[in-house]
């Protein structure tokens, strides 16, 4: 277990000098009443403070609706989840028997909000800028790839955009796997585009999920060529 919780503070970028604050963000309310919900309440309250402000400072000329707006589409629970996922959380959660019989540890409700209780651990254990610097380790590739005037358009609207002007058909979606139990499936996708022999994958708590990450990777990839 601290072997697995070694990694997985090298990937947020901190180590805890309070182990306890660590488990008890990584413990989901039916392990037991010392559990993570506390922590959420406070994680969730930096997320959205910290991406505002990486927001506010990367977007000097937007008003504050379309800043609203993009950071409701940065902090939700699709894009908690994927992260979660990219971090292998699940793996690390203490969950109560029947929750973990039920597949909780993939359950992207359980998974976004655990990734919140760690940014309160964090901030409690080290302190704003602590805190602060995970979010921005997380969240700063999507940050990255926004684009002011394309919001507003899913990822699958604007890479059919991209490919009509250039001919080259539109692109076909399909599911290759869904994995776990039937009320926390997560659904795998991928989105093909043959004109340029080229394949995308994506996942999520739905299949449109997991269609719109699939196009978000296949636009990423176009941009490259």
């Amino acid at each position: 277990m601290a072997e697995a919780c070694s990694r997985l503070e090298a990937r947020l970028g901190h180590t805890w000098r309070r182990r306890e604050l660590l488990t008890q963000a990584l413990t989901h309310r039916s392990f037991g009443a010392h559990n993570n919900e506390r922590l959420e309440f406070l994680g969730d309250g930096v997320l959205n403070c910290v991406i505002g402000l990486m927001l506010y400072q990367r977007f000097p000329d937007q008003p504050e609706g379309r800043l609203s707006r993009l950071r409701a589409n940065l902090v939700n629970q699709d894009s908690l989840h994927e992260i979660a996922l990219e971090l292998e959380l699940g793996r690390h959660l203490r969950l109560g028997e029947g929750e973990l019989k039920s597949g909780g540890a993939q359950r992207p409700s359980i998974l976004a909000d655990a990734l919140e209780s760690l940014l309160g651990a964090a901030i409690l254990d080290a302190g704003f800028d602590v805190a602060s610097g995970i979010v921005e380790h997380l969240f700063g590739a999507k940050v990255d790839a926004i684009n002011p005037t394309q919001q507003g358009k899913d990822a699958k609207t604007r890479l059919q955009e991209w490919l009509q002007p250039r001919r080259m058909g539109l692109p076909d979606y399909a599911l290759t796997q869904t994995l776990g139990q039937a009320h926390a499936q997560v659904f795998h996708v991928e989105c093909r585009i043959p004109a340029r022999n080229l394949k995308t994958s994506g996942h999520g708590p739905n299949r449109k999920a997991a269609e719109q990450m699939a196009a978000e990777a296949a636009l990423i990839e176009l941009e490259k060529i």
